[in-house]
């Protein structure tokens, strides 16, 4: 009876196999597209007369919308299957792009590109995939796993940016969304297979689900959600975390976004960007990779402060020197080695406090203070751009609060939180 609460070793058939592949296949997909939006922002712009403002605006919605469903479609995961919601996720993604072509006022953009596409976003995002990861692969080898997923959005950022730039300069800014919008229509299929793969009544049964089933035979009742959720937000190191990943949000959105507008003022060419953020989706595959690695060999809360320690040093870096093409790739390429490197030890310490089973919800509620940051850096450098024409005050408080979440993660205790236990059992000593 014992053997069946073993979980399967990675990749050990086909079907684990063919669940890792579609679920990075969806990061890659879903993550992509999104990466590119940046690129759209002055073509539009000038297109209806908007002032950088109203599209910054409309990023910022669908950061924040994206933030505020993440934790319901995490629960819809939890509930239903991640294949299940990542499909109706890619439909609303897709329909949300082709929308966005449409828009000719300030409205229709924000309920597009904003309210829409954040909604597709969330409920067919990397994070869904990485729950999913974290009910089908083994504790010991999640890292890599997580590495593997984040690393797949990564690659989807370095080809959809010069692909974006490139369909925007050679058939125009609003074709360049529809065959954005065909390429999205491509997840509801891949989700579609991993439902299959992740329906408990299939032959291939979760370790999860048979672990639960010998449960409930034994006569012991599951730690429901309410419960989770309640222990969760008592813990200290839960909490810190949430607002660590906040940084994350902030720097991450800040520079997909207004980069590429940045070196325009500065009189470079508009392609710089587009391979400025391929290059940071290219080092991140890596970035990920290795911290997908080093999450599973030494203590998490160390990688992110390292991580978030390094982030401020290199926007530091880049505001000190010169800009040139040389020092925008160096840049590009540094951050992008610490770009999404954060997801594998921060969804790592979320499976390692509360386990799988709620893993999607917990994750969830977590990236919405993501996604709060994805917003303000978005917005503020929209907003601050507007009054002052200089995006300087939004690099300092990027070195700022990098320094801050550094120091935010270090005392993080990387250890299981029994459900029902006091408020500091997840603290450090």
């Amino acid at each position: 009876m014992s053997s069946t609460l073993k979980l399967p070793p990675l990749l050990s058939g086909s079907t684990l196999a063919l669940a890792l592949v579609c679920g990075s296949l969806v990061s890659l997909l879903s993550f992509g597209p999104r990466a590119s939006l940046g690129l759209f922002l002055t073509p539009m712009s000038d297109a209806h007369q908007w002032s950088r403002d109203v599209f910054a605006l409309a990023l910022a919605i669908q950061n924040l919308v994206w933030g505020l469903a993440q934790p319901f479609a995490g629960a819809a995961a939890d509930k239903l299957g991640s294949g299940k919601t990542i499909a109706c996720g890619g439909v609303l993604y897709a329909i949300g792009l082709y929308l966005m072509s449409m828009s000719g006022t300030p409205l229709l953009l924000h309920l597009t590109a904003g309210v829409l596409i954040g909604l597709g976003i969330a409920f067919s995002s990397f994070t869904l995939v990485l729950a999913a990861f974290a009910k089908t692969v083994p504790a010991h080898r999640q890292g890599l796993a997580f590495g593997l997923g984040t690393a797949a959005g990564s690659f989807g950022q370095f080809l959809f940016a010069p692909l974006g730039q490139g369909l925007i300069s050679n058939i125009g800014w609003q074709p360049s969304l529809w065959v954005l919008a065909a390429i999205t229509c491509v997840i509801p299929l891949l989700a579609l297979v991993m439902a299959l793969i992740g329906n408990p009544t299939a032959a291939h049964k979760t370790a999860a689900a048979k672990a639960e089933e010998t449960a409930r035979a034994a006569g012991v009742q599951p730690i429901d959600l309410k419960q989770t959720l309640a222990t969760a937000f008592k813990t200290r190191s839960y909490q810190l975390l949430v607002a660590g990943f906040f940084v994350c949000g902030f720097h991450v959105a800040f520079i997909t976004v207004h980069l590429p507008p940045y070196l325009a003022d500065l009189g470079m060419d508009p392609a710089l960007g587009a391979w400025a953020l391929a290059l940071i989706g290219l080092c991140n595959i890596v970035g990920s990779l290795v911290s997908g690695y080093c999450s599973s060999h030494y203590p998490k809360p160390y990688v992110l402060s390292f991580i978030y320690f390094a982030r401020a040093l290199a926007i530091l870096a880049f505001i000190s020197m010169p800009v040139s093409p040389t020092s925008v790739l160096l840049f590009a390429g540094t951050m992008g080695l610490l770009w999404l490197s954060t997801v594998p030890p921060t969804s790592g310490l979320v499976a390692v406090m509360f386990g799988p089973k709620y893993m999607g919800t917990l994750f969830g509620l977590v990236f919405l203070s993501h996604q709060i940051g994805s917003f303000l850096g978005v917005w503020l450098g929209g907003v601050i751009y507007a009054q002052t024409g200089s995006y300087l005050l939004l690099w300092w408080a990027g070195i700022a609060l990098g320094v801050l979440a550094a120091i935010v993660h270090w005392p993080i205790a990387e250890r299981h939180v029994p459900v029902g236990q006091p408020a500091n059992s997840g603290v450090s000593g």
